[in-house]
């Protein structure tokens, strides 16, 4: 495992499309569910166990090998919202030109050409992580940074938030990312099966709310 190469791929500069999303922050600045830090703080907590831990999960199981047709099919049933499906498929369509060119691999290809509307984006992530030569682990950590990450940025943006303040938060969150990461790569050890399940409805509903806003600043 190559530290550096870890960090290219978490590295928010990817050019991955994942600025383009909130997350679910939009939405929940808009209900005035994240007002200032300690909100953040709380919607990112809160999502990092749940749609987090599951995303993690499907990305360490990718980058362990598992089949990622099933690996899709358990995604598109974890995500219940077409809004958010619709996401998912669209940010992976994007990481998969990014990933392609950076590590060209023959399992990247196939997934590509299997999936041309895009996979589910922790599949292709994780599928990206074992093409650049890194462990389901480091496709777990990824994708739970990106949980907490993104709404974090997005809040800077949507809020005027101290961007001092956001890193503070993503900075206490991260024993947590930590454990989350392991979780989600033990589980992608025992099988599709025994991958975890955890939602968050009000995830979905906010994202369905969103998908129909005229004007908004983010994709989703």
């Amino acid at each position: 495992m190559s530290r550096a190469t870890l960090l290219v791929l978490a590295d928010g500069r990817f050019p991955a499309g994942g600025h383009a999303h909130s997350g679910g922050a939009e939405a929940a600045v808009r209900a005035g569910r994240i007002g200032d830090a300690a909100g953040l703080e709380s919607f990112c907590r809160g999502r990092l166990h749940t749609t987090g831990l599951s995303s993690a999960a499907l990305a360490a199981g990718a980058a362990h090998g598992l089949d990622p047709h099933e690996l899709d099919t358990a995604a598109d049933a974890r995500t219940p919202s077409p809004a958010l499906r619709a996401a998912a498929a669209g940010d992976g369509r994007q990481l998969m030109r990014a990933a392609r060119a950076t590590w060209p691999s023959a399992e990247l290809d196939a997934l590509a050409a299997a999936f041309p509307r895009g996979a589910h984006q922790p599949v292709v992530l994780g599928t990206a992580a074992r093409a650049a030569g890194l462990a389901p682990e480091d496709a777990a950590h990824c994708v739970a940074y990106e949980t907490v990450g993104g709404p974090a940025t997005a809040v800077v943006r949507l809020l005027g938030l101290d961007p001092y303040q956001a890193t503070a938060v993503l900075a206490r969150l991260a024993p947590e990312m930590d454990r989350v990461a392991e979780r989600a790569a033990a589980a992608a050890r025992e099988g599709i099966d025994a991958l975890p399940a955890a939602s968050a409805p009000l995830l979905d509903l906010m994202a369905e709310q969103h998908a129909a806003w005229p004007v908004r600043l983010f994709a989703s």
